[in-house]
């Protein structure tokens, strides 16, 4: 039995570097750029109006006011999209919309409501003075050509894909999705809305992990039961071996009569670096690999299965897609949290800002098998092992969830 620690360091150093492929912008949401974008052109790229109205010389309209407009000429009208056919001369003007691009000899916009307004009259009244440069987005005030905009490593969201496509990118640069195959096993295991017969259960954890394993990105090409059948278990798993970057079971890596899962992964050419981890719950975790796939058997219990996905898995995928890996956090306790002497634990907790503290609180449920530990739970709370019980008012490490919004649940 190796040390939470030790696994780490172990998982780690088996993990491969991420890839990198080129996709579609249309894809690319939630996705990792895999190098530098800079801009292949000055934004904005032209000297164009930030206001409907009209272009002039602001000398022409020096003195301009409701009781003695200013009347110039009027030249013709620029729509956003169309190049400029003419200039604007001394006592010209012409009508101009928001983005269209301001004509030469213009050197001020005097929005509609200041004016006499669009029509088709010749003259236009003036009815305030411009001021020089007033209402004109200038070439390049935003950002330059060849400027960086956005860096290696950003996660691709919704402000990331509007400046990539403001930009022209109709396709990026991002790490390869991993690909995963979620197991769990068992003859007991039922599907949610069928009556339950004596000895079953409802298979939580095949779409507990399936969730978490959409959460954090990873493309997911298998995900059913396997059955406590060697044949049909060494058949699905050849398979997803063969095709898969990392291969999740839940389920039959323990010592019971019919847990078959460790010993089909040998027999098709794993290599077994631990199946026994030193924390509570979760102690029997297998983690073996077979060439650069990686192979994580959890066990069966639904709190264990969570707890190893979000401690092992989650920052496994995290570098294999080149995302930031999310940061734990000190936090004070609200109430005692168990210790063993011998093992890490982990606990479901809740996190709380309290008087500008960040608090915590456990679950009051310690049992792996308690599926409702996790009501209300925005973190896992751990701690190494020690002889006693750490101490309301101590502080311990708390892991939060990476689909909590952090200032939504600390509030």
């Amino acid at each position: 039995m190796i040390s939470v620690e030790k696994a780490h360091r172990i998982i780690q150093s088996a993990t491969p570097d991420p890839l990198s492929e080129k996709v579609q912008i249309k894809e690319a949401s939630g996705r990792v750029l895999a190098r530098d974008v800079f801009t292949p052109f000055a934004q904005p790229r032209f000297d164009n109006s930030a206001m409907d109205g009209f272009a002039v010389q602001w000398e022409d309209t020096v003195g301009a006011s409701q009781e003695s407009p200013v009347e110039l000429t009027l030249k013709g009208t620029i729509s956003a999209g169309v190049e400029p056919e003419f200039a604007i001369k001394k006592g010209e003007c012409c009508q101009i919309m928001t983005g269209a691009p301001v004509p030469g000899g213009a050197n001020a916009i005097i929005i509609v409501e200041n004016t006499s307004g669009f029509s088709s009259n010749n003259l236009v009244q003036i009815f305030e003075p411009a001021v020089l440069h007033n209402h004109i987005r200038f070439q390049g005030e935003e950002i330059q050509e060849g400027e960086l905009l956005l860096k290696k490593g950003t996660q691709i969201g919704p402000s990331e894909l509007n400046i990539l496509v403001a930009f022209g990118y109709g396709e990026v640069p991002v790490y390869q999705r991993l690909k995963m195959a979620i197991f769990t096993t068992g003859d007991e295991l039922i599907e949610p809305g069928n009556p339950l017969k004596v000895g079953q259960i409802y298979n939580s954890n095949l779409h507990l992990l399936t969730d978490l394993a959409k959460r954090v990105g990873a493309q997911i090409l298998f995900h059913r039961v396997i059955r406590d059948d060697p044949e049909s278990m060494r058949e699905l798993l050849s398979r997803a071996l063969d095709s898969c970057d990392i291969v999740v079971t839940s389920g039959g890596v323990s010592k019971g009569k019919y847990d078959y899962v460790r010993e089909v992964f040998s027999e098709l050419g794993v290599k077994e670096h631990f199946r026994r981890v030193a924390q509570k719950p979760g102690k029997p975790f297998l983690f073996g690999t077979k060439g650069e796939t990686l192979i994580f058997g959890l066990p069966g219990n639904p709190v264990s299965s969570f707890i190893c996905f979000m401690e092992f898995i989650w920052l496994t995928c995290e570098h294999w897609m080149g995302l930031k890996p999310l940061c734990k956090v000190k936090a004070i306790l609200k109430s005692n949290f168990p210790n063993k002497p011998d093992k890490h634990c982990f606990l479901f907790g809740r996190l709380s800002y309290e008087n500008n503290r960040l608090m915590a609180i456990p679950t009051e449920k310690y049992g792996s098998h308690m599926v409702t530990s996790a009501v209300d739970a925005n973190c896992i709370l751990e701690s190494p092992p020690g002889s006693s019980p750490i101490q309301k008012g101590d502080t311990i490490l708390a892991n939060p969830f990476p689909w909590m919004n952090l200032g939504r649940f600390m509030s």
